[in-house]
C-alpha cells in the first residue's frame, strides 16, 4: 500500500444524519440571518467595536513576563526547529507508505491543527516558524539586522505573496496528483523554503508576514483569539470580536480570504458524487478538472463578494474616495465564516486522522521503533459520531455567518452616513445568506 491513499474523510455527517431535512436546515439558516440582520438594525446603532485595537485588559504581570521573556521565545523557535527536523526524518528517510506520519503531519496536524491553536493562542506560526527561525540564525551569524534585506519590499506588494502561496497549498491539498506522496509533498515544500528563505534575504524578516500560507493563515485565525496585543504591544485579554475588528484593510488581504474561504468550498464539492461523476467522465485529467473546478469556484466566490461590497458602497452612497476601500474594509467578516468552513470539514478529520497521525510519528524512518511512546495508539472516537458531526457543522457554520453579519453591521456604520448604514448592508446581507446557503448545500450535498 503506497502513501498515496488518500487521507480519512473529512467529515463522516451525512444529509441522513442532519436533525431536520436539508431544505428546512437551508430556510432556517437563512431566516436566522434575516432575523439578526433586523434585530442589529434596531438594536445596534452606533458602532461598539473596537476597530483601532486598543482595548482589552491587561493579562497578569507574570504572564506577560514569561510570553515576552527571550528564553520563552527562544524556546518555542528551538521546539519549532526540532518538530521541523522530526517532521523531515520521515520526508527524507521514512518509507513512502501509509504508515508515513509526513502527509498527515502536514495536512492535518499542521494546516488543519492551526486553526483551533491560533483561535486559542494567537498566531501561533509566527512564533515557531522553523524558516523564519533559520532566516534569524543566519542573520545573527552574518551580523546583519534580521529585519532588514538587500531592498525594501513596496508596501503596495501587501499580502498578495501569501495569497500566491496560499493557493498553490491549498491546489497541492486538493489538486496534486498523488499529494500524500514523498515526492511530491517534497518538491512542495523545497519550493516553498527557497521561496520563503530567498524573499526573506532579499526583504528581510517582514517577507514570512506577507508570504508565507501559514503565518498569514495563522494570523488571520488568531485575530480570534482571546489573547491579543493591544496597540502599544501589551498582551491582554481582549473580546474576540475587537480582535477581528482590528484587522486593518492591506492590498492582497482580499484574496487571501476568499482563496481560504473558496476552496473549503471547493473541498466539499470535491466530495460530492455529482462533481466525482464528472471528474471521471469528462476525459480530462483529474488533476485539470480539479485545478479548473478550484479557481472557479474560488472565483465565484470572489465575484459574489465584490459585487456585494460595490453594491454596499453604492446603497450606502460612502464618499466615492473611501468606496474602493470598501471591499478591504469588510474583509474581516469573511474570517469566522472561513473558520466555521474550515472547523465543520475538518473536525473529524483532525480528531481521527490526528491521533493516527500522532501514533505514526513515533517512528517516523518506519523501523519498528517507539521513540515518543504513542506507536501503540488507536484513535479514540468517542468525540466523532456522524449525528454530532453534523449537529457541530451546522452550528459552525450559522454561527461563522451570523458573527460575519454583525461585524459588517458594525464597520458599515463606520463607513457609510447613518442614515444609509442599514440600507447599504443589504447587498453584504445577500451575500451572507449566498454563502450559508451554498456552504450547506455543498457540505451535504449528495
Amino acid at each position: 500500500m503506497t502513501a498515496a491513499r488518500t487521507l480519512l474523510a473529512h467529515g463522516v455527517g451525512g444529509r441522513q444524519d442532519l436533525p431536520i431535512t436539508l431544505p428546512q436546515l437551508v430556510v432556517a439558516a437563512a431566516l436566522t440571518l434575516v432575523v439578526t440582520f433586523l434585530a442589529l438594525g434596531l438594536l445596534w446603532r452606533e458602532p461598539r467595536l473596537d476597530r483601532d485595537a486598543t482595548g482589552g485588559r491587561p493579562v497578569p504581570q507574570w504572564l506577560a513576563r514569561l510570553v515576552d521573556a527571550p528564553t520563552f521565545r527562544w524556546a518555542l523557535r528551538g521546539l519549532g526547529l526540532l518538530a521541523a527536523a522530526w517532521f523531515c526524518l520521515g520526508l527524507l528517510g521514512g518509507p513512502d507508505t501509509a504508515d508515513n506520519p509526513t502527509a498527515g503531519t502536514l495536512y492535518v496536524l499542521l494546516w488543519v491543527g492551526l486553526a483551533p491553536l491560533s483561535l486559542l493562542l494567537g498566531p501561533v506560526w509566527r512564533a515557531v516558524n522553523p524558516l523564519r527561525t533559520v532566516h534569524l540564525l543566519a542573520a545573527l551569524a552574518a551580523r546583519r539586522d534580521p529585519d532588514r534585506g538587500v531592498r525594501e519590499l513596496p508596501a503596495g506588494v501587501g499580502v498578495w505573496p501569501a495569497a500566491a502561496t496560499l493557493f498553490g497549498f491549498v491546489w497541492l491539498e486538493l489538486v496534486a496528483p498523488d499529494r500524500a506522496t514523498l515526492p511530491v509533498i517534497s518538491v512542495w515544500l523545497a519550493g516553498y523554503a527557497v521561496v520563503m528563505l530567498v524573499g526573506a534575504a532579499l526583504f528581510g524578516a517582514g517577507w514570512f508576514d506577507r508570504a508565507d500560507p501559514f503565518e498569514v493563515y495563522s494570523g488571520l485565525i488568531g485575530q480570534l483569539a482571546p489573547l491579543g496585543r493591544a496597540a502599544d504591544d501589551v498582551l491582554v485579554w481582549r473580546n474576540p470580536l475587537d480582535g477581528i475588528a482590528g484587522l486593518r484593510p492591506r492590498p492582497g488581504l482580499v484574496a487571501v480570504v476568499i482563496v481560504l474561504l473558496g476552496s473549503t468550498m471547493f473541498d466539499s464539492l470535491s466530495n460530492a458524487p455529482g462533481w466525482l461523476r464528472f471528474s471521471q467522465e469528462n476525459g480530462l485529467h483529474p488533476a485539470v478538472t480539479g485545478s479548473g473546478g478550484l479557481v472557479l469556484v474560488i472565483a465565484a466566490v470572489a465575484v459574489a463578494y465584490l459585487l456585494a461590497t460595490a453594491a454596499a458602497a453604492r446603497i450606502g452612497r460612502a464618499d466615492p474616495a473611501e468606496a474602493r476601500g470598501v471591499p478591504g474594509e469588510i474583509a474581516h467578516s469573511i474570517v469566522p465564516i472561513a473558520v466555521g468552513y474550515v472547523v465543520a470539514h475538518y473536525y473529524s478529520l483532525l480528531i481521527l486522522e490526528g491521533q493516527r497521525t500522532v501514533a505514526l510519528l513515533s517512528d517516523p524512518l518506519g523501523t519498528g521503533a517507539n521513540w515518543l511512546g504513542t506507536a501503540g495508539w488507536e484513535p479514540h472516537t468517542g468525540l466523532v459520531t456522524p449525528s454530532g458531526v453534523a449537529t457541530l457543522q451546522i452550528t459552525v457554520i450559522i454561527l461563522g455567518h451570523l458573527l460575519g453579519t454583525l461585524l459588517a453591521h458594525d464597520r458599515a456604520l463606520y463607513l457609510f452616513p447613518r442614515a444609509r448604514a442599514v440600507a447599504g448592508q443589504l447587498p453584504l446581507l445577500a451575500l451572507m445568506v449566498a454563502y450559508t446557503v451554498a456552504g450547506l448545500l455543498l457540505l451535504y450535498a449528495g
